[in-house]
């Protein structure tokens, strides 16, 4: 068992992580023609349009932490492979409002179960995906995703 590279600081360990799982949901869903980035973006717009919604191009960027310029460009490509659709906002022309297409939900719903499987795996040393380990987890991430990034903030010192 690894506990990591010695002296690695935790934005190391968390980018680590991060290519890990990057690298091992795009070997999965290389298969059914998708990226990691494009996965990311058709499960996220599944779990939206179950819940009713149909979200604009900027919603999903928002929702994915994606770039809108990026979601965009990957919106065009999954356009062109047939898994969905964008059509103008009715209510605001300048708003690209996407949907999965059939070919696109089943290919989604096949690319989630191949990830379900990749997350149980890396979950298992917590003790799987219910377990107390992964929920204490979950909040520590959660906490960290909600902690404010300003590049351009000057740190905080202690003062004596």
């Amino acid at each position: 068992m690894s506990n990591g590279p010695e002296g690695a600081t935790p934005g190391f360990m968390v980018w680590r992580l991060s290519m890990k799982w990057r690298v091992a949901v795009d070997r999965a869903v290389a298969p059914l023609g998708l990226t990691h980035a494009q996965y990311s973006l058709v499960a996220s717009l599944y779990g939206m349009q179950r819940s009713g919604e149909r979200p604009s191009q900027r919603r999903l960027a928002d929702h994915t932490g994606l770039e809108p310029l990026y979601v965009s460009k990957l919106a065009r490509a999954l356009e062109t492979a047939g898994l969905l659709e964008r059509t103008r906002d009715p209510r605001d022309p300048r708003a690209v409002q996407l949907a999965l297409t059939e070919q696109g939900r089943e290919v989604t719903r096949r690319a989630i179960d191949v990830v379900h499987g990749l997350l149980q795996q890396l979950l298992d040393p917590l003790g799987g995906l219910g377990s107390a380990r992964t929920r204490a987890f979950m909040r520590e991430l959660t906490a960290l995703l909600d902690a404010p990034l300003d590049p351009f903030s000057e740190p905080e010192t202690e003062q004596s």
